[in-house]
């Protein structure tokens, strides 16, 4: 590691390195990429979790909006996805999870699972919603 490396740390299966600049994600397929705040990095690895999820995958805001979702997500359609009356019950799940636990939430005879993740604190949770 270079002596400039201050901070390493892990978030949903990637891992961040504070460098001279900003923070570097050592998945990121452009490896001299640097990302100039903390939040995005988070938001990079929360993007690629979602991406590489074989089944419908995507990140709810506070505001029930999808603010990604996966091609799987797209293909099946944004509200067949996620409903538009189950988007707060959702959300609200997030809230009450403690970092890196998830709970399931019941969707006619599916399931989801809902992660609650902060990726920037200026604007609070997200909620990470993948179908199994």
């Amino acid at each position: 590691m270079s002596p400039n490396t201050n901070m390493v740390c892990g978030f949903l299966g990637g891992t961040i390195l504070s460098v001279e600049g900003g923070y570097r994600v050592l998945q990121h397929p452009r490896p001299e990429r640097v990302f100039d705040r903390f939040a995005d990095a988070r938001w990079f690895l929360a993007v690629s979790f979602c991406d590489h999820c074989p089944t419908p995958a995507g990140i709810l805001n506070h505001e029930g909006r999808l603010s990604f979702q996966n091609e799987a997500a797209l293909s099946l359609g944004e509200t067949n996805f996620l409903p538009l009356e189950h988007r707060k019950a959702m959300f609200d799940t997030c809230l009450t999870l403690s970092p890196g636990e998830s709970a399931a939430y019941a969707l006619g005879s599916s399931q989801l699972n809902i992660w609650g993740i902060e990726i920037d604190s200026r604007y609070g949770r997200v909620a990470i919603v993948q179908s199994q």
